[in-house]
């Protein structure tokens, strides 16, 4: 039968991921390609005794419809954490949401009209680029280089094109690992202010930081010209589905209607469960147990990589998060080395979904995050073999 579907819709992938972990399946693959945290980390006794907690001292409210905006005592608590951290924010700048995925679908559909200008990091997250081509934008890329995104070409394209909203992620970046330093912020944000463009910073793995300074967020820049993406996907659980938007009530007053007409409210039961983890627990004692984890993972993956790869490949040192980024030399295709390691039991993701409209490029994201130490090794074991096939060596 034919279907008469809307024609934004034959613009839209699907998720490369998603489709990669079918493959993964096996439990003969070793996989570097989903973006998930290490379950050993997710605290179920304790999200068992909230869960129970929450039933028993109010079951049937908990299961009940609820307000859009969210739970308050949980916007309280995010506002709190935001406020230790040096950022102003109130509990009514908070919006929580289904994941932070759903924040950035909401801001889509709040900003962008079609053919509207917007700006992403290159290489940039797959999920706001998936999320954001429904609404048909122009995406413009800026690059990233090792400190942060290339200032000087944000501010060319700028000059060039008015440019609503960019979408980044400053702190350990999907899928580079990059993370911003305080002055490219500074000069990123001096550049923004002049052209009244909406900074999103998506910030999941901000908390994760293993090695060096924290850098300021960029809502301590812009003010109202940013909007902050949050979830607590990665220092909690991801199935709880737990995020949050950040933002000023003009953008709020929208962002509550577009929800509204999305799903009413997020879980409520979900958040109920959330914050009574939050009040029981120490939440900074888990996320360094998570830290001390990471950092180990991570350390094995370079260590792996610089005693197996070739020394021409080059590749990312995250301080922290769940990913770095792997460069082949030019001319040589990530995809077609997907198509030789797969055959030999490991997968990443290749590099050509976090672009926009480039194709075989020589690049590629691993994910150290959801391996321990031994399939580490075996993993970059496999994938040198992989590389060597590929380029010739």
């Amino acid at each position: 039968m034919h279907y008469e579907f809307a024609e934004r819709m034959n613009h839209i992938q699907k998720s490369f991921i998603r489709e990669i972990l079918k493959v993964t399946v096996d439990p003969q693959v070793i996989s570097f390609a989903g973006g998930l945290p290490n379950p050993t980390t997710f605290p179920v006794e304790e999200i068992q005794k909230a869960a129970q907690k929450v039933l028993s001292e109010n079951g049937n409210n908990v299961l009940q419809y609820s307000t859009t905006e969210g739970y308050l005592p949980l916007r309280e608590y995010i506002a709190n954490r935001y406020m230790k951290k040096g950022i102003q924010v109130k509990p009514e700048e908070i919006l929580i949401t289904n994941g932070s995925q759903q924040g950035i679908d909401l801001l889509g559909k709040i900003f962008i009209n079609r053919g509207d200008n917007i700006l992403i990091e290159r290489p940039g997250y797959l999920g706001a680029i998936q999320a954001f081509s429904i609404f048909e934008p122009e995406f413009h890329a800026v690059p990233l280089l090792e400190d942060g995104i290339d200032t000087d070409y944000l501010e060319e394209i700028l000059e060039a094109y008015r440019c609503k909203l960019f979408y980044a992620v400053p702190n350990f970046q999907n899928p580079s690992g990059i993370a911003y330093t305080e002055q490219k912020r500074k000069r990123a944000a001096d550049i923004l202010k002049k052209h009244r463009t909406v900074f999103i910073e998506d910030d999941p793995y901000g908390e994760l930081r293993f090695m060096g300074e924290d850098a300021p967020s960029m809502r301590t820049y812009l003010d109202e010209h940013a909007v902050l993406l949050g979830s607590f996907s990665k220092i909690i659980a991801p199935g709880m589905r737990i995020g949050w938007i950040c933002a000023k009530k003009d953008i709020m007053d929208k962002l509550i209607v577009a929800k509204q007409a999305s799903d009413l409210h997020t879980n409520y039961f979900s958040q109920r469960v959330v914050y009574r983890y939050l009040v029981d627990n120490d939440i900074d004692f888990h996320i360094e147990k998570i830290r001390k984890l990471y950092k180990e993972q991570r350390d094995c993956m370079v260590h792996m990589i610089e005693k197996y790869f070739p020394k021409e490949i080059k590749y990312t040192k995250p301080q922290g998060g769940m990913f770095l980024w792997v460069t082949l030399p030019e001319g040589f295709s990530s995809l077609k080395l997907f198509d030789i390691a797969i055959k030999d039991n490991v997968a990443f993701v290749p590099g050509d979904p976090f672009y926009v409209n480039e194709y075989d490029t020589n690049t590629l994201r691993l994910n150290y995050s959801n391996s321990n130490e031994s399939t580490i090794e075996e993993g970059i074991k496999r994938l040198s073999k992989a590389i060597h096939q590929l380029i010739g060596q």
